[in-house]
């Protein structure tokens, strides 16, 4: 089966459904607000998962060329104590791949070279999305319509498509925290891969680059909205103290590099990720806080259950309630777990409770945290072919 499809939104996950469908024979075109694709952003990492999912996308080669593995790292206290280390190696030999981790800037790049040029309409807003009778939709961009057998809203967690599709919905609320987080200008000495520090009510993490490089992340528990006039100075001031490398990385870090933005989530499940030839992918239809990292490995899984769904089921009606039966219940239970850990992380704040978590992990074996992993990595994807 093919046809045609417009794509909302072009980060990750938007790009990579593109991708997806491209490869099963589609004629895709991606509409993207923003007119220039700066790459902006920070770092990220790619699970066994996600990893997996842009294999099946043909680019899985390329980003892990670009990548570094986490082997050696883990959870320590402000003043440098191990909680909890977590083997790599022993993580790559139960599923077969280390987690990586790669600019987010580089990321977006592959997986826009893997598509036709043409493809991508920048500075582009879908001002209407609409069912166009029973087999068609109907994307409006200003002056333009793109009639399409599909439609794929992968237009992030502030969704336009999702808030006209499911009105009652009560759409993202905030998580209780802010990140702040940023890429060092330059190389800094790291012995560790990646790390997560946790304080009471903050967290400071970093992941290492290919090229020597690192991103940080700083997690604070502060309402919604919260910013500061010199955000690298704030930061400095809450972390004076807590042990190396944070002091060396947040030197290295340049004062306008520094991204800040609130962690939110789509808290109240949506009923359905499709609607008529409408499909939400990625964090229009799910998202979820950062703290099992899992976020774009999920919207990544959602492009190719969708692509598969499609290439395989006789209609487009089918291929969705496919799509939609598989995504739903995984994204979701992702989702839960994934707030359960930042309730039980950085969140923390009452001395009793915090003593209780670091002695629960310090007496954990390394084994059963790869365990814990393991419900999450050792996802799957169907064969695009």
């Amino acid at each position: 089966m093919g046809g045609t499809a417009v794509v909302v939104g072009g980060g990750i996950g938007g790009l990579a459904a593109a991708i997806g469908l491209h490869r099963i024979g589609w004629q895709v075109t991606v509409v993207e607000r923003a007119p220039v694709l700066d790459d902006a952003g920070a770092g990220i990492s790619l699970a066994a998962n996600g990893l997996r999912a842009l294999d099946e996308l043909g680019v899985g080669a390329a980003v892990r060329a670009a990548s570094r593995g986490q082997y050696d790292g883990g959870t320590r206290t402000p003043d440098g104590r191990w909680l909890a280390r977590l083997d790599g190696a022993a993580l790559e030999a139960a599923v077969g791949t280390p987690i990586t981790g790669i600019p987010r800037a580089t990321l977006h790049r592959l997986l826009r070279e893997a598509l036709p040029a043409d493809r991508l309409l920048t500075g582009t807003a879908a001002d209407d999305v609409r069912q166009d009778g029973p087999a068609r939709a109907r994307v409006v961009c200003g002056g333009t319509v793109l009639d399409a057998d599909l439609v794929v809203a992968a237009d992030g967690i502030g969704s336009r498509v999702r808030s006209g599709l499911f009105p009652a919905h009560p759409g993202p609320v905030h998580s209780g925290s802010t990140v702040l987080r940023a890429i060092t200008e330059h190389p800094v000495d790291l012995r560790t891969d990646f790390e997560l520090t946790w304080g009471r009510g903050a967290e400071f993490g970093h992941i290492a680059f290919a090229d020597g490089r690192a991103e940080w992340h700083a997690v604070l528990t502060l309402p919604a909205r919260t910013r500061f006039a010199d955000p690298l100075a704030e930061l400095r001031r809450r972390f004076h103290g807590w042990h190396e490398p944070i002091p060396a990385l947040l030197a290295a870090t340049r004062p306008e590099a520094v991204l800040h933005h609130d962690v939110d989530e789509l808290r109240t499940p949506l009923p359905a990720f499709t609607a008529g030839r409408i499909a939400l992918l990625g964090d229009a239809a799910h998202a979820m806080t950062p703290n099992l990292g899992q976020g774009a490995c999920q919207a990544l899984e959602d492009a190719v259950t969708l692509a598969a769904a499609l290439a395989a089921a006789p209609t487009v009606e089918a291929a969705l309630a496919r799509y939609d039966a598989e995504r739903r219940p995984r994204s979701r239970s992702v989702a839960r777990a994934a707030r359960q850990a930042g309730r039980m992380g950085h969140q923390l704040a009452h001395p009793l409770a915090v003593a209780l978590r670091n002695t629960a992990m310090r007496l954990t074996p390394s084994r059963a945290a790869v365990r814990v992993l393991l419900r999450h990595h050792a996802w799957i994807p169907p064969r695009l072919g």
